[in-house]
């Protein structure tokens, strides 16, 4: 490996996925993929028998792994991508806050999933995948609540697919969650790390 080249890097310009992996102490580089995901997402829609939403979150994964990985062929490229799924339809990120709350209230009191899926490319082509699954019902939440939530979380409802995060005000929309946490933030990070410290890329 050269040493212009760097061991590790994430493809993504997520601030989640870039805070999970330093807070992890994983040394890598950010490359943010030229990938059209809305494109790319409704195109894998409008296929006669559209893909489930793994396939999509899995798909989209891949293809910004590739893509920084063809411009750096020599680094371990991560690529993920995170899709939220509520009967059979996907819901990206919201676009500004009045799609935000409009995605709330459909979400409001039902139970959505959130398959997040991770990919690592060397070279240009794919060499390990993993998928994970969180399954999150939320609760009947008032009209005024959600008032009040739309102007705490402030840029974070645009920035995440379902228009909350976890790890801050968005706790209060749920009922329940099931699944692990990292999948929820939108990194499978446990498996990552196994994988990372299976090719020597973290102690072990």
């Amino acid at each position: 490996m050269s040493g212009s080249e760097a061991v590790l890097i994430l493809a993504s310009g997520s601030r989640f996925r870039r805070a999970m992996l330093e807070n992890a102490g994983v040394v890598f580089r950010v490359v943010p993929a030229d990938v059209d995901e809305p494109a790319a997402r409704a195109e894998m829609q409008c296929k006669t028998a559209a893909m489930a939403p793994e396939d999509v979150a899995m798909r989209l994964a891949e293809l910004k792994a590739l893509e920084v990985s063809a411009r750096h062929p020599q680094a371990l490229v991560i690529g993920a991508d995170q899709v939220l799924a509520l009967d059979g339809e996907i819901f990206g990120k919201p676009v500004d806050r009045a799609a935000a709350r409009a995605q709330l209230l459909a979400l409001r009191g039902r139970t959505h999933t959130l398959p997040t899926a991770v990919a690592i490319a060397q070279g240009g082509g794919i060499v390990w995948r993993h998928m994970g699954v969180a399954e999150l019902e939320m609760r009947e939440f008032s009209a005024a609540f959600l008032a009040a939530y739309l102007t705490g979380a402030g840029d974070v409802v645009t920035e995440t697919v379902g228009g909350y995060a976890l790890e801050g005000l968005g706790a209060q929309l749920f009922e329940r969650i099931s699944g692990d946490y990292f999948t929820v933030i939108g990194l499978p990070l446990i498996a990552l790390l196994g994988e990372l410290r299976r090719r020597g890329i973290i102690a072990t």
